[in-house]
C-alpha cells in the first residue's frame, strides 16, 4: 500500500484538522524557530500556514519536490512568494470570508476603546486611586462622542464594508478610499462617498485600515498623511502593521496631533514600539482580529477544504496562485 499524502499543519488550529485522504500532522501552538519550521515542513504534500510562516525558495525546498500546495490560514498572504510557488506547481490558497466578521466587530472594539479612553479608564479603576478619591466628577475621564460623525474606510473589500455597516448604529457618514470604484459602498444602505486618501484621512474622525500590504501601500499612513488628520481623530488598523509609519504615529499621538489609536497589528510584529506601549491613547490587541472561535473553526474548515481539493487534483476553492 501507498503512504498517504501528509497535510503539515504549522501551529495548533481551534476545531479539529481533517483532510480526507491525507495524514494530518500539527505542531504544538508555539512559535517555531525557521529550523524548525523547515524541518516540520519536509515531506510534505499541502502545508497549512500562519500568516506569520514566510514561504519562499527556501521554505519550498525543504518541504520537497513532492509539495502540492500552501494553504494560508489567513486573508492576507503577503507571506507567501506567489511567483516561486507558481514556477513549482504550488497551488497557494487563503481564507477570505471568514475573518470579515470578527475583524470587524475588533475593529470596532478599537474605535470604542480609544473614543471611550479605556485603556486609562480602566488602568484607574484597577488603581487605589479610585476608592481613595471617590466617585469621579462630570467633567472627568470625557472621550469622543462618534454619532453623526466621519468614518473613513482605507481599503474596501469584504471587511471594510463590514466595519463601515456597523457603523450605522451611529448614524455616521462613510467615505471610502480604494483603487477601483464599489457600487456596494456608494448605494443605499451606506452611500458612501469614494475620495482619495488624503481627502479622505482630513474628513475623517475615525480611520480604519483595511487595505492588503503591499509594496504601494507599506507606510501608506505616514508622517505627511497623519499630518492632514484631525486633532480629534482616531487612527485604527486591523490591517497589516506596516502599513502605518509607526514612529510617525507615536510622534503624532504624542504631540497631540492625534487623539487615539486602535492596533491590532504592529510594524514589526509581535515587537511593539515603546511609544505605543507607554500611551494611555492608545489601545492594543496582540492580532486577534479574527480570533472570535465560531470564525477561526471556520478557517479551519476552510484551508482543510482547500488542502483536500489540492491533494485531490481539483481546484481549490480560494486558490490565489
Amino acid at each position: 500500500m501507498s503512504q498517504m499524502p501528509i497535510v503539515s499543519v504549522t501551529r495548533t488550529p481551534p476545531g479539529l484538522p481533517k483532510v480526507l485522504g491525507a495524514e494530518v500532522r500539527v505542531r504544538s501552538d508555539e512559535r517555531p524557530t525557521r529550523e524548525e519550521l523547515l524541518a516540520f515542513v519536509k515531506g510534505s504534500a499541502v502545508v497549512i500556514t500562519m500568516y506569520s510562516d514566510k514561504v519562499d525558495n527556501e521554505f519550498l525546498d525543504a518541504a520537497g519536490p513532492q509539495l502540492l500546495g500552501v494553504c494560508n490560514f489567513a486573508v492576507g498572504y503577503e507571506n507567501i512568494d506567489l511567483e516561486a510557488c507558481r514556477r513549482r506547481g504550488v497551488k497557494a490558497t487563503n481564507t477570505p470570508n471568514a475573518v470579515t466578521e470578527g475583524t470587524a466587530d475588533m475593529a470596532w472594539t478599537l474605535i470604542l476603546g480609544a473614543a471611550r479612553r479605556i485603556i486609562e479608564a480602566d488602568r484607574y479603576a484597577r488603581s487605589p486611586e479610585y476608592p481613595r478619591r471617590g466617585n469621579l466628577g462630570m467633567a472627568e475621564f470625557l472621550g469622543l462622542d462618534l454619532t453623526g460623525r466621519t468614518l473613513h474606510i482605507v481599503g474596501a473589500g469584504r471587511i471594510g464594508f463590514a466595519v463601515a455597516m456597523r457603523s450605522r448604529g451611529w448614524g455616521m457618514r462613510v467615505c471610502y478610499t480604494a483603487r477601483g470604484r464599489h457600487w456596494d459602498f456608494e448605494l443605499a444602505p451606506l452611500a458612501a462617498e469614494r475620495v482619495e486618501l488624503l481627502e479622505g484621512l482630513r474628513r475623517a474622525d475615525v480611520v480604519s485600515i483595511h487595505c492588503p500590504l503591499t509594496p504601494q501601500t507599506r507606510h501608506l499612513i505616514n508622517r505627511d498623511a497623519l499630518a492632514v488628520m484631525k486633532p480629534t481623530a482616531i487612527l485604527v488598523n486591523t490591517a497589516r502593521g506596516p502599513i502605518v509609519d509607526e514612529s510617525a504615529l507615536v510622534e503624532a499621538l504624542d504631540s497631540g496631533r492625534l487623539y487615539a489609536a486602535g492596533l491590532d497589528v504592529f510594524e514589526h510584529e509581535p515587537v511593539v514600539h515603546p511609544g505605543l506601549i507607554a500611551n494611555p491613547r492608545v489601545v492594543l490587541s496582540p492580532h486577534i482580529g479574527s480570533g472570535a472561535e465560531r470564525y477561526r473553526v471556520m478557517m479551519t474548515e476552510m484551508a482543510c477544504e482547500n488542502a483536500a481539493a489540492i491533494i485531490a487534483g481539483a481546484e481549490p476553492p480560494n486558490r490565489i496562485a
